[in-house]
């Protein structure tokens, strides 16, 4: 074999080996969001997996325990479809709304980490974890969108 077909099938190998790599590793990581209802419905099949689910905060549901740390809060049901929400009003009337609702699903988390600073009424949560045999979703990470702190600051940010 010539030096430069070796050449060629070694770098072959190599990207090969990458694109094996990538695949295998984005599948296996790879999360999507769950809704609180759609988290219920797997019932039983959810405990334990690791699983991301999103919702709206309950502000008056937040208790922090800084000795722990630890925090607890219960999220509600927001559509997980992106459409949805537009159509709704966009994301913070989705947020208002779902808070409002005494019939939407529920869902307490349990965070053992320093409360994050935007965790709020109205707060959007995401957050990536297991579900618990106690019916608690016991949050390995917190992401949190707060909408309204920013809505006042677009017009400012426009104009200037």
């Amino acid at each position: 074999m010539t030096s430069k077909a070796t050449f060629v099938i070694a770098g072959l190998l190599i990207v090969a080996a990458a694109v094996f790599l990538i695949v295998s590793n984005t599948g296996s990581t790879a999360h999507y969001f769950l809704t609180v209802e759609e988290l219920q419905r797997m019932g039983p099949n959810a405990i334990g997996k690791n699983v991301t689910v999103s919702g709206a905060v309950l502000g008056d549901s937040i208790v922090y325990d800084p000795s722990i740390p630890r925090v607890t809060f219960t999220i509600v049901q927001v559509p997980g479809d992106p459409k949805e929400v537009e159509r709704a009003g966009g994301l913070a009337a989705v947020l208002h709304a779902a808070v409002n609702d005494p019939t939407a699903p529920r869902l307490e988390v349990v965070y053992n980490d320093i409360k994050p600073d935007l965790l709020k009424h109205e707060a959007q949560a995401i957050m990536r974890g297991q579900l618990g045999s106690d019916g608690r979703f016991y949050a390995d990470e917190v992401l949190l969108k707060c909408p309204t702190r920013y809505e006042e600051d677009v017009p400012e940010q426009a104009g200037g």
